[in-house]
């Protein structure tokens, strides 16, 4: 088995096509036919079901698909690996990231990078907490910046960047602007506004509010930090949100919960196999949020 097979598998998976990965590949179509061909005999299964409109995946496929990716990824790894020690970073660094990732500026991490590192392309991407892990999982992102998760697959790594507590946020004219806490359990008819389902913070306060019995009402779901703090501060609902949001410019007003408090933690996700331009990234990602709780301090 040939990793230029693997990588023509790889193509032809992602395109659900031949005429299209064959252009991705730059190679003839009829070559790729026949790398794939050959790669079905060796392994005594056929991966695609071939139709006139579209390339499907057989079960064997479906099963060599994260297996492939894996082990492109694990080549790739060893050849930063030999450009690390001289001294090199070259390639595609991937990463994923939460939409207004609250606990460093990503955009500054990667220009700074970028800047000393200009031999590497840089890839970014931002969805959801799951989709985000699972492209890790599958090798398509080295790394990813989300929120933690209950249950996170054996074969990835995480890491811990922050964790803070969550707090109310308001309208000016609410009840409990003025206050100094709230319980969890006075929020049971409030409104609210949150993130789309597996956005950012979204999960882990429709957990907290389920353990807390809280039979709550979502009126208004958005996809970013300011449209949310926006619609809190004109009086559409409450919201559960870390406390750093406090620092925003927004009419919103920020209360504390009491009881038992719940946090958002912000953790780093890679696989177990990490890149040389990952690590250094990374490094970078630490000393930006160093700085930030210095100055904060």
């Amino acid at each position: 088995m040939e990793l230029r097979q693997l990588e023509h598998f790889i193509a032809v998976a992602e395109e659900s096509h031949f005429t299209r990965a064959a252009r991705r590949m730059h190679i003839a179509q009829s070559g790729l036919s026949a790398s794939i061909r050959a790669l079905e005999v060796e392994l005594g299964a056929p991966l695609f079901l071939r139709t006139t409109r579209q390339v499907e995946l057989t079960q064997a496929g479906r099963a060599l698909l994260p297996e492939a990716r894996r082990a492109l990824a694990t080549v790739e790894a060893a050849r930063d690996a030999v450009a690390a020690v001289q001294g090199l970073l070259r390639g595609t660094l991937s990463v994923g990231s939460l939409q207004c990732l609250h606990v460093v500026h990503l955009p500054a991490v990667l220009s700074r990078f970028h800047e000393l590192h200009p031999g590497v392309e840089i890839r970014m991407r931002q969805s959801g907490n799951a989709e985000l892990v699972e492209e890790v999982r599958a090798g398509r992102l080295d790394l990813a910046f989300v929120t933690r998760q209950p249950r996170l697959a054996d074969d990835l790594r995480v890491s811990t960047l922050a964790s803070e507590p969550l707090v109310l946020a308001c309208a000016p004219g609410s009840p409990f602007a003025g206050r100094e806490s709230v319980a969890l359990d006075e929020l049971e008819e409030q409104p609210f506004v949150d993130f789309n389902a597996d956005w950012g913070t979204r999960d882990e306060v429709d957990r907290t509010l389920a353990a807390a019995g809280v039979d709550r009402h979502v009126a208004v779901e958005v996809n970013d930090v300011h449209s949310l703090l926006d619609f809190v501060g004109f009086g559409l609902g409450v919201a559960l949100v870390p406390q750093s949001f406090a620092v925003k410019p927004t009419r919103a007003h920020f209360v504390g919960l009491r009881g038992d408090v719940p946090v958002a933690e912000t953790v780093v996700v890679t696989g177990h196999t990490v890149s040389a331009a990952a690590h250094v990234l990374l490094d970078m990602v630490v000393e930006a949020r160093a700085g930030r709780l210095r100055a904060a301090g």
